[in-house]
């Protein structure tokens, strides 16, 4: 995660930058005294999220977030004063944090940013090959692979069938197409995808997984034919 410092006060971007410094994967790309140069930079810099005084000179920290093109950035205001926290909310920040500020405070501030950079990406993330990552209810669980028995296509969604229960999470079939690791998920109809290793019996026209008959079109027929192991 990129960022960037903007306020006049030296001792509050000091305080800023060693605070950053002890949080994983949070980077300070630049720091700035003057929203004006901070807005400048911004114009051909891209970062995800700004620590944002309000009170500066010229340009106040209100004013640079109305200005702002990227409206994806994150900002978190940094002020002595809460008589702005409502403006400020009114332009969807992140967070408000009152100075002087605390590190408890600022990692609370963090985790708010790091949510809504999660929330932001695509709803299936896969990782080490072992596990799905699942945004359910705003809640991200862990759901592994082995576990999913198939993937089923609804609308604007997919639903991952395990044996307990089932998860319904927005997005396309494509984009689990790509994200379930080939080695044993196959698509077999434009609207399925199955795990090889929980096939029960191979029929005419489909397939039974857990007493369910999944259809298997004549587009994907030979795929699944060439990758199961039959004797």
């Amino acid at each position: 995660m990129k960022a960037l410092i903007i306020d006049d006060n030296d001792i509050a971007r000091t305080t800023l930058m060693h605070l950053a410094k002890q949080i994983p994967n949070l980077t300070i790309t630049n720091e700035f005294s003057n929203a004006i140069e901070a807005y400048n930079y911004l114009q051909s810099n891209h970062v995800d999220l700004i620590f944002l005084d309000i009170e500066m000179p010229e340009m106040n920290g209100i004013e640079l977030t109305k200005n702002l093109s990227e409206k994806n950035t994150i900002i978190i205001f940094t002020s002595s004063k809460k008589e702005y926290a409502l403006e400020a909310f009114d332009l969807n920040i992140a967070d408000y944090i009152l100075k002087p500020i605390i590190p408890s405070r600022f990692l609370q501030a963090i985790n708010k940013a790091q949510v809504i950079i999660e929330s932001r990406k695509d709803n299936i993330e896969i990782s080490k090959d072992e596990f799905l990552f699942i945004r359910d209810s705003n809640i991200t669980r862990r759901l592994k692979l082995d576990d999913i028995f198939y993937a089923e296509a609804m609308g604007d969604y997919v639903k991952f069938h395990t044996k307990e229960k089932m998860f319904a999470i927005h997005g396309k079939m494509k984009t689990a197409e790509e994200r379930l690791p080939k080695s044993n998920f196959i698509r077999v109809h434009r609207s399925y995808i199955i795990s090889l290793s929980k096939i029960d019996t191979l029929q005419d026209g489909g397939i039974m997984i857990n007493g369910k008959f999944i259809p298997v079109s004549d587009a994907y027929r030979k795929i699944l034919n060439n990758k199961m192991n039959i004797f």
